[in-house]
């Protein structure tokens, strides 16, 4: 059974304070099974795939929006749908692996057979079937979907918001993210499991990576300059200028792995000209990120309470030429992939924090920096309090009660 609102409001109350986050949320698995029936099969648009990820008639990948398995494939008329993975027949699993090509779509378990466009063409023993039964009856059931700039959304609500207010502000950046025109080509994948909440790995601020990332402060990856914004339907937008060619101080045998070559630099106040970067969060969880020469979008999705799998999928612009498409999968993979220089302390703190959430439950989660009435939808690039915007767009959503201040 569902929990419902009378579960929501037998928990205990979200604190009085903005700034501060109940360990609750992370630990409770009917918290979880309300997250995905609100948030995950809610009014909500997930990120699954880009078209280049799919450039030929049969071309499919197979993703998970919460539980829900699904089935995106470009279908013989060029069109790319996501399908719920599932024969109509008895919601067998119809594909298995993550990518493939397929010509029919068959079940093994009784050989219903669907075409790429997801209509059911042939069932074995049909004419014993019911006198009312119609093929029409039991096409494979389709996702909502909508895509921009060639990034593919889904909804598994009945009636999402046009994907364009979602997106809000995001539009302008996420289009200068992917290219300008999404014009890409697909590198490669890495995929990784981390050991915490799908939350712990949302909520890493910007205001660790100075003081996490050895590299980060190595390398002087941000100018002061830059800027982190928070839109009303939770996404968050992080767009500053980097130092180009810093002095590594002999610790890579190769610097041509941080040089900016022109490929990608974001078109954004923070860095009008030269090399930039850029983290833009839909909310609840996926990402894309450009950083330098990078084209990088973060697919991610809660395998069970305590772990989260993302899908780190690299791409270069379709117009470059050979040396650059190998500089940018040399830098994406090597920079700020799951073990990317850069980034690669991320993974055990996750871990450290899920292990430790079991100590003084009495004790909330703690955002610095906020003060009564302060503006979070603006603030500098290197900061935690913003995120109390995204936790509170997620304390409305789950529709728990905050305590009285």
């Amino acid at each position: 059974m569902k929990p419902d609102d009378s579960f929501a409001a037998s928990l205990p109350r979200w604190p009085a304070a903005f700034n501060e986050v109940p360990k609750w949320v992370f630990e409770d698995a009917d918290v979880f099974a309300l997250e995905l029936d609100r948030i995950f099969r809610g009014p909500v648009w997930h990120p699954v795939a880009h078209e280049v990820e799919l450039p030929n008639p049969g071309d499919y990948k197979t993703v998970t929006v919460g539980r829900t398995p699904l089935l995106v494939i470009r279908g013989d008329d060029g069109v790319v749908r996501a399908f719920h993975n599932a024969c109509t027949h008895r919601s067998t699993k119809l594909a298995m692996n993550f990518r493939g090509h397929t010509g029919d779509i068959e079940c093994p378990y009784h050989r219903w057979v669907f075409d790429t466009q997801g209509q059911l063409r042939a069932c074995p023993g049909e004419a014993e079937f019911p006198p009312d039964f119609k093929r029409a009856d039991y096409n494979l059931a389709e996702a909502r979907s909508a895509s921009y700039v060639g990034l593919l959304f889904v909804s598994l609500h009945a009636s999402p918001p046009p994907l364009m207010d979602w997106m809000g502000a995001m539009a302008g950046p996420v289009r200068d993210a992917l290219g300008g025109d999404g014009r890409l080509k697909l590198l490669g994948y890495q995929k990784v499991r981390y050991q915490s909440n799908w939350k712990i790995y949302i909520d890493n601020d910007a205001f660790h990576a100075p003081l996490l990332h050895a590299a980060f402060r190595i390398l002087r990856w941000q100018r002061p300059t830059g800027r982190q914004s928070r839109l009303p339907a939770g996404h968050m937008m992080i767009l500053s200028a980097v130092d180009e060619a810093p002095d590594h101080g002999g610790l890579l045998r190769d610097p041509s792995v941080i040089e900016y070559q022109g490929g990608a630099a974001p078109r954004n106040k923070a860095a009008e000209q030269g090399p930039g970067s850029s983290l833009l969060a839909f909310w609840p969880l996926t990402a894309i990120a450009n950083h330098l020469d990078i084209f990088n979008i973060r697919y991610a999705n809660p395998v069970g309470l305590d772990q989260v799998e993302v899908h780190y999928a690299y791409f270069a612009h379709a117009d470059d030429d050979a040396d650059l498409v190998r500089h940018r999968l040399r830098q994406s993979s090597n920079m700020i992939g799951p073990s990317g220089f850069v980034s690669l302390e991320d993974a055990t703190v996750f871990m450290r924090i899920q292990q430790a959430l079991e100590t003084d439950p009495s004790r909330t989660f703690f955002l610095k920096g906020y003060r009564e009435g302060a503006d979070l939808t603006e603030t500098k690039q290197n900061d935690e309090a913003p995120n109390a915007l995204w936790w509170e767009h997620y304390r409305q959503m789950m529709g728990f009660t905050r305590e009285a201040g």
